[in-house]
């Protein structure tokens, strides 16, 4: 992929991320400071609005010893509005993790690089699956690869496989559901903390560019009772070209302003300007509990059913006609927030 980015360059060498180890798990047992770790993986249906989303965490309070698994499971669908949420907690020392290779067992739930098999269940709410997944595509970095291993910012986030491919089944409330070739990622992210507030928005093919992915984030970081500017970046892949605006100094140009369910943003460098909306409908959207290892609870208002339209002009191309990418239900958006007054059911 080309890069025609300006780089941001640190004021000393730092390692950038190697493409191998981009699935290997960042927790260390023994650390005091405070960890989560997640690997999700979500996918589409081709054509109807229907999506799911799995998630497998490690979440370790800061300063004490009790570590937890969570296994989590949602199947969105957008024809009949029922959108069944599940979670499970489990003991650390019933999970099972690698540093040097994808390879978790959270209780009786498995995740490797390219299959997954499990069960969460909250209250009455049951959902299991066995699926497998695979991706021709190399990993996507949302941060510079210098940023990685890096102390700033304190929430790592990529892309272990864009475009997965996923088949098998997911059962929900004992109801079989067959997974034939949907579409969609698998995904890595971890820190010591999550960002305070943020939009996050992913979209595996576009209805009208179906090999064209897209991922976004604006975020703000609070220290003490001071705010940081909302700082987004994106990166684009597109016709054999990979469209980086995710430097450091691009992030506080951009613009990115977002609401409970509305987002718009748009980014611009001497050579491409990307800009756009990602917005979701009151009733696709599914309330989470997301721990926090400094302490406290954040809510994550989840969809996978949002819709997303976005223009690209490369102003380095012959053709500087604005190419525009929409999709109806496909696009991934999320929302971080401490602001609990948005009036969506905490599920899980």
């Amino acid at each position: 992929m080309e890069d025609k980015m300006p780089v941001f360059s640190l004021p000393f060498s730092w390692p950038v991320i190697d493409p191998k180890t981009v699935n290997n798990t960042r927790y260390a047992i023994h650390k005091r400071t405070g960890h989560y770790e997640s690997y999700f993986l979500r996918a589409n249906h081709p054509d109807r609005p229907l999506a799911l989303w799995i998630r497998f965490t490690i979440f370790s309070p800061e300063n004490k010893k009790t570590a937890i698994g969570e296994v989590w499971a949602i199947y969105f669908d957008g024809e009949t509005g029922n959108h069944v949420c599940a979670k499970t907690e489990i003991p650390i020392e019933d999970c099972i993790f690698y540093s040097n290779e994808l390879n978790i067992t959270l209780g009786d739930a498995k995740l490797d690089e390219n299959y997954s098999k499990g069960r969460a269940m909250t209250g009455d709410q049951i959902i299991s699956w066995d699926i497998r997944y695979d991706s021709t595509e190399p990993p996507l970095f949302l941060l510079q690869r210098t940023m990685y291993d890096f102390p700033f910012p304190k929430a790592k986030t990529l892309v272990g496989k864009p475009f997965a491919k996923y088949s098998g089944t997911i059962t929900i409330n004992g109801i079989v559901h067959e997974i034939d070739q949907w579409i969609g990622s698998q995904n890595h992210n971890w820190g010591v903390k999550h960002s305070d507030h943020y939009a996050w928005g992913q979209v595996a093919g576009f209805d009208n560019y179906p090999e064209t992915f897209f991922e976004v984030v604006t975020a703000r970081l609070q220290y003490g009772p001071i705010w940081s500017p909302f700082m987004t970046i994106m990166v684009l892949r597109h016709g054999g070209k990979e469209y980086r605006l995710n430097s450091i100094p691009q992030s506080l140009r951009a613009k990115g302003s977002f609401g409970y369910f509305e987002w718009h943003f748009l980014s611009e460098t001497p050579t491409e300007k990307i800009e756009g909306s990602i917005t979701a409908e009151r009733d696709q959207v599914v309330g989470l509990n997301y721990y926090n290892p400094p302490g406290g609870v954040k809510h994550c208002l989840n969809t996978k059913l949002g819709s997303c339209e976005i223009q690209l002009t490369d102003f380095t191309s012959s053709d500087q006609t604005p190419i525009i990418f929409k999709t109806d239900h496909r696009a991934a958006f999320e929302i971080l927030t401490t602001d609990y007054n948005h009036g969506i059911p905490i599920r899980a």
